[in-house]
């Protein structure tokens, strides 16, 4: 861990940690003020309707700018748009519109500010001049940190109700993580945030640096991005197979197993569902980084999947409370690994210039996901019951899962990065330059 790493990492957890604190104490704060369950729904709803939205556009603001620049101002205008709850409380009272505009605002920094910050990674190896697997044990790292922080970021929050109540005055935590979060992305080298760029006239079209400010070439630079992701057989597949995770478990943590402990009249074990996830999650993490390089890609994937696909059979059975609780813990253990792994194939496999809008664009499937899953899954439940629904989603999974290990896109894990790019998405810096042209500048604010 060098300074810059040991940055890096903070950062991201106090802008991680932040959002944790704020999950719990937003939505309470929003039913103290306005009394109706129905307003903090339709919260939810906007900020996550726009937060999908922002996703797909982060990408071409990642693409363009400073990368370490637009995390920085990410943070800012997250803590901007939570400091401002206490003041507007005090000045006028807050009510829902006051709310919905100021999560719209959040979720304007808050996407940005995941991509970029991603983004940075493999620039962050590449100045360093780490050593090999560097980048998969950062990401793994990272996958840990997130399993902690997913476990103290509501813990600090449901503290920070205990001790002061729900008020407005409480978001200045919140505030106050994510502007520190911004300070010390600031100790980051500013040419980390650089951005490897082609000449956008003799480029090839899939791998042309995000430019211009018009319109149409906004919605050119997005489409490069989906062209991308839609192409790569790797980054498509591993986008998928993410998306039906996090949809199937946003389902069983919102649908099927709070109905499930509130039938065998044990409502508190459901908290400990996410408990046992990111406690699985920074074991799996850990291992994954402590044993890249002595273990292939290839087995922890084999691992991996078999091990999610035998989770969710034992989760979705439903067969006893400890069933449950221990199959959480082992979905968690597999996921971890399987997360990193994941993160780091789609990273090399993305040329520099194009990664923020491929990111956004996975981002955006990866929100749009558990949308366009969880009400179906919440009917079958309706109508044939929480064991039938269980069975069925351990099924589901099962079947993508070995799908997924028999593809031939996920064979080649233990490859070099460059093997796995096609031809028609070079991603060395130069590619599609003539000899002698000088490199794009790279755009900076």
């Amino acid at each position: 861990m060098t300074r810059h790493t040991l940055a890096y990492f903070g950062a991201y957890s106090l802008s991680l940690l932040g959002n944790g604190i704020a999950s719990v104490l937003f939505p309470l704060l929003v039913l103290a003020k306005t009394g109706d369950v129905l307003a903090a729904g339709i919260v939810a709803t906007a900020t996550t309707g726009v937060g999908a939205v922002v996703g797909v556009f982060a990408g071409v603001v990642v693409d363009r700018f400073n990368r370490r620049t637009v995390s920085v101002v990410s943070d800012v205008l997250s803590a901007a748009s939570v400091a401002a709850l206490p003041i507007v409380d005090a000045l006028w009272g807050l009510h829902l519109t006051w709310f919905i505009v100021l999560g719209v605002i959040g979720a304007f920094g808050d996407v940005p500010g995941l991509t970029a910050r991603e983004s940075l990674l493999p620039r962050l190896v590449a100045r360093q001049r780490s050593a090999p697997h560097a980048l998969d044990r950062l990401v793994g790292i990272r996958e840990g940190v997130s399993g902690v922080l997913l476990i103290a970021g509501p813990g600090l929050g449901g503290l920070i109700v205990w001790l002061i109540g729900v008020s407005a005055t409480a978001m200045w935590v919140t505030a106050a993580t994510s502007l520190a979060a911004a300070i010390v992305s600031l100790t980051l080298p500013r040419d980390i945030g650089a951005i490897d760029t082609i000449d956008i006239d003799t480029g090839p079209a899939s791998t042309r640096p995000a430019t211009g400010t018009g319109p149409a070439r906004v919605v050119r630079d997005l489409l490069d991005g989906w062209k991308f992701l839609f192409g790569h057989r790797l980054v498509l597949g591993a986008t998928l197979v993410s998306a039906l995770s996090v949809a199937v478990l946003t389902a069983l943590q919102v649908v099927i197993l709070p109905a499930y402990f509130t039938d065998v009249d044990l409502p508190g074990l459901t908290g400990l569902v996410i408990f046992g996830i990111a406690l699985g999650s920074v074991v799996g993490a850990g291992l994954y980084s402590a044993t890249i390089g002595r273990v292939s890609r290839r087995t922890w994937f084999v691992v991996a999947v078999c091990g999610s696909a035998i989770g969710f059979l034992a989760l979705g059975s439903l067969a006893a409370p400890w069933v449950v609780l221990i199959a959480t813990v082992w979905i968690g253990l597999t996921n971890g690994p399987f997360s990193a792994l994941i993160g780091v194939v789609t990273i090399e496999a993305i040329p520099d210039r194009l990664r923020g809008r491929v990111l956004g664009a996975q981002n955006a499937v990866l929100l749009a996901a558990p949308a366009l899953l969880v009400t179906p899954i919440a009917a079958f439940a309706a109508g044939f019951g929480l064991a039938a629904t269980g069975l069925a989603v351990g099924a589901l999974v099962t079947v993508v899962m070995l799908a997924a290990l028999v593809s031939p896109a996920f064979r080649g894990l233990d490859a070099p990065a460059q093997d796995r790019l096609p031809v028609a998405f070079d991603a060395t810096p130069d590619a599609g330059r003539p000899p002698g042209a000088p490199q794009s500048p790279t755009p900076e604010v």
